[in-house]
């Protein structure tokens, strides 16, 4: 297989929306001092992996990342996935298409790990594929079972740090002996790879998982899993939201 180009010009976007089943208007939370997608921004501001735009469904969270000194784009209140979202945004940013790579990082990750921009940047990078995301193995047995832990079905053979995504599914999956990975919210797009995402519907098994790389997967798209360890915490619930304050009042005084 011959590997395509290696991207050169990274943008990232971050979706957000105000609409949320379990925590409505998650955006805003305050983190401490901050809305939530404030802090996710400087997360990923501290990757230093090129320009950071959030997403927006809505104006207040526009007004709330202007605030705090950061970039944003109203986009259409209804998309089917955070990815739609950003290309819409993209489209406005970049008409021309200087940014050759999109790295999307989803907007309730506050505790994110910078440097898992650049691990997908890098994966993405070496392997050719179309897309990339980080992973991580489960060491907690009950995540295995949890459907809201996303398993990525992934062999990384004879110690390699990536490997192709075969699937992914909030089941517990394979079977058999050995590892379980859980899949972390973010991916790196090649441009051309997220505007194909975008132009196609979402798929069966996307909407019956509610995992939009599923879409990705169905059209023939390939997606490279880096292992990684840090594992950054999810906000869905309320209870989440006070773990996340707590994490970032531990390191981030």
């Amino acid at each position: 297989m011959t590997l395509k180009p290696a991207p050169t010009n990274p943008i990232t976007l971050i979706p957000a929306r105000m609409a949320s089943t379990r925590l409505p208007g998650k955006p805003l939370a305050n983190i401490g001092g901050l809305p939530m997608i404030a802090q996710v921004l400087k997360r990923v501001e501290e990757a230093g992996s090129g320009p950071v735009f959030v997403a927006a469904g809505e104006r207040e969270i526009v007004d709330a990342v202007e605030a705090a000194g950061g970039r944003a784009v109203m986009t259409g209140p209804d998309h089917p996935s955070g990815s739609d979202r950003i290309f819409e945004a993209l489209r406005a940013i970049d008409p021309n298409g200087a940014f050759d790579c999109v790295v999307n990082v989803q907007g309730d990750l506050p505790t994110l790990d910078p440097s898992l921009i650049r691990v997908a940047l890098d994966a993405l990078a070496t392997s050719g594929a179309d897309v990339s995301t980080p992973v991580a193995e489960i060491t907690d047995p009950a995540e295995r079972d949890d459907p809201n832990v996303v398993k990525a079905v992934v062999g990384f053979e004879d110690g390699r740090a990536s490997s192709p995504a075969l699937y992914f599914t909030r089941a517990a999956a394979p079977g058999g002996d050995g590892p379980f990975y859980r899949h972390i919210g973010l991916y790196a797009y090649r441009r051309e790879a997220l505007a194909r995402f975008a132009a196609s519907r979402p798929c069966v098994l996307e909407r019956r998982e509610r995992l939009e790389q599923l879409r990705a997967l169905q059209n023939g798209m390939t997606i490279e899993a880096a292992l990684v360890d840090a594992v950054p915490l999810g906000v869905d619930t309320p209870e989440d939201l006070e773990k996340a304050r707590e994490i970032l009042t531990c390191e981030r005084p």
